[in-house]
């Protein structure tokens, strides 16, 4: 059975943190940067950058032990630079602490005729793939790194595509050609040779065959690969191969403006429609100043649960079907539907919605909203009765995914799980409830626990998540404001209709306002939000610009897949198969 509570984590004293870096390493060792999200941010030597970072996860009290995020950032035209270190490259650590409730943030600044930097996977496995992507997208080169080598790009890419001098459009390349000279370079670039993957091909009693799932296969869910190395039909080892369906969301960032790389939001994890645009919109308001109204903010809290929703019935129906079951992606397919045509009725649209917008949300709700939603809500939750009956109490179901997959809290952080997969190890963490955001303080809802950490308790955990998405629905429908459903900052984008149509004046700020996007102070502001599948944070730099100087996604699904051989080492392909379904990713969020 699924347990429920209600703890609501409290934010500690962001000061303290910084005070023991002080005293620890002395204050001469640190730059302190203001950013507009409040969170801690320090620069630090690359000479002491491992020091501090095993300090703060290990020694310091009450530690920060999740790598919540690892990237990098071109400095070289950045204008707004003021009091910050000298730097062409930096590298920003995200960490987290559960016990302060609070964030770190530590950079390292890098010249650019030298990018070398200490790996930090010693210190979080998960911080493989991260230093992987870093080093793919900018050509930062991770000393002592197990196998520093491209993660999203093809192995014969040409560059570093997040420095700036790289080309963000087609246009400002050459046409693509393919030579048969070029095609026989790429086939032979993508000749599997077990060693490059750190596997032998063969142990002490026999040799081990090598099997390719994917990249096109129905149960990798998208375009992904996982080498496997078997004894027979056990798994010696299993290497994820990502980078398929990557589409540079990250760089396209920096070259729409904040207005118009919201529908871009949408396609990261495609299956949470309009709760990709949440994260990144608060952060171009945290960076604006603006107050969103109450009405707005419910609607966004209301939506978001819409599409957590949808997500989690097709992961529901997608994983009894991988482990043997037909019906039930059927019935559930079905109840996705009913939802949607309640969001198209609403907003004009289904999966990919765009529905937010900077400073609130794109319309207000239409006259007649309430009765097809209250129908929907009386509709739902004894179909989820029925299909506890149909899938999770399912004999065959049980066997497949008891037992399976497991791993526990302390594993879960170490590789940077969040979302459902960590509160299936029973430890109660909810973005929601812990860091509320957009009004969810004001929502009675719990947060669903397990304690197995296998693939059936993260699936159970997904169930009880869709009952208290309904829950807070309802009372979003209960206490839904009236008032405005955009703010009247002026940088909101667009600006209200009524406020367009005045005069000439306020039409041709309307123009601007969509073909250029609002004037962002210079900034850096990431936010975070429990999106379906795990965290979801936007980072973002503004230098002053109507465009985004870098835009960093992180998203849940990356770090999942990473540890896809911690839980399918020594089990068997049908197992993997399980497990697959249990992570509950879509290729878009690890790609991006």
């Amino acid at each position: 059975m699924v347990t429920t509570n209600a703890t609501v984590f409290q934010s500690g004293d962001r000061k303290t943190s910084i005070e023991t870096l002080y005293r620890r390493f002395g204050p001469e060792k640190f730059v302190e940067q203001k950013t507009a999200d409040g969170i801690p941010t320090l620069w630090v030597s690359r000479d002491d950058h491992l020091e501090v970072i095993s300090f703060l996860k290990k020694e310091i009290e009450k530690p920060y032990p999740l790598l919540f995020d690892l990237t990098a950032m071109d400095e070289r035209l950045r204008t707004y630079r003021q009091g910050l270190p000298v730097s062409a490259f930096t590298v920003v650590y995200h960490l987290l602490s559960f016990e302060r409730n609070e964030d770190i943030r530590i950079k390292v600044p890098l010249q650019e005729n030298d990018t070398n930097l200490k790996t930090i996977s010693g210190f979080w496995p998960m911080a493989n793939w991260y230093e992987r992507e870093v080093w793919d997208m900018f050509g930062i080169v991770f000393e002592g790194h197990p196998n520093l080598r491209r993660i999203m790009l093809p192995p014969t890419w040409e560059g570093h595509p997040l420095r700036k001098e790289h080309p963000a459009r087609a246009t400002e390349m050459e046409p693509y050609s393919m030579s048969q000279e070029k095609l026989e370079y790429e086939q032979e670039a993508l000749r599997f040779v077990p060693e490059d993957w750190g596997m032998k091909r063969e142990g002490e009693d026999s040799e081990f065959l090598f099997l390719n799932l994917g990249p096109n296969h129905p149960s990798v869910h998208g375009v992904f690969r996982i080498a496997l190395q078997l004894d027979g039909e056990e798994i010696v080892d299993a290497v994820p191969d990502i980078g398929y369906h990557h589409r540079g969301a990250e760089k396209m960032g920096e070259r729409q403006s904040w207005h118009t790389y919201i529908p871009y939001t949408d396609r990261i994890d495609y299956l949470g429609g309009s709760m990709n645009n949440l994260p990144y919109v608060l952060a171009v308001e945290k960076l604006l100043g603006i107050e969103v109204p109450e009405r707005a903010k419910v609607i966004r809290v209301m939506f978001s649960e819409f599409y957590r929703i949808c997500s989690h019935l097709l992961f529901y129906g997608t994983f009894a079907q991988d482990v043997g079951q037909m019906s039930p992606l059927f019935y559930m397919f079905a109840d996705r539907e009913k939802l949607f045509s309640i969001i198209e009725s609403i907003c004009g649209a289904r999966m990919h919605s765009s529905y937010f917008r900077i400073g609130g949300v794109a319309m207000d709700l239409p006259n007649g909203w309430r009765p097809m939603l209250s129908e929907f809500l009386d509709y739902f939750p004894p179909r989820l009765d029925h299909y506890d009956k149909m899938a999770m109490q399912n004999g065959i179901l049980k066997i497949r995914t008891q037992g399976v997959g497991v791993y526990t809290t302390e594993e879960a952080i170490e590789w940077g799980v969040t979302g459902a997969g960590l509160r299936a190890t029973g430890f109660e963490w909810d973005y929601r409830k812990a860091r509320p955001y957009s009004g969810y303080e004001e929502y009675d809802f719990d947060i669903p626990t397990l304690n197995n950490g296998d693939c059936y308790d993260r699936c159970a955990v997904r169930v009880e998540e869709m009952r208290q998405s309904v829950r807070i629905i309802r009372q979003c429908m209960e206490r839904m404001p009236d008032g405005p459903y955009k703010s009247d900052h002026p940088a909101t984008t667009p600006p209200a209709k009524e406020r367009t149509m005045h005069d000439i004046e306020t039409l041709i700020q309307h123009f601007l306002s969509v073909s250029w996007g609002p004037v962002v102070p210079p900034g850096e502001a990431s936010v975070c939000i429990e999106a379906t599948k795990g965290l979801n944070s936007y980072y973002l730099v503004s230098d002053g610009g109507t465009m985004s100087y870098r835009t960093r996604i992180r998203t849940p699904s990356f770090p999942h897949l990473q540890m896809i051989p911690v839980m399918s080492n020594g089990l068997m392909v049908a197992d993997l198969i399980a497990i697959l379904a249990s992570i509950d990713f879509v290729m878009a969020d690890v790609d991006r």
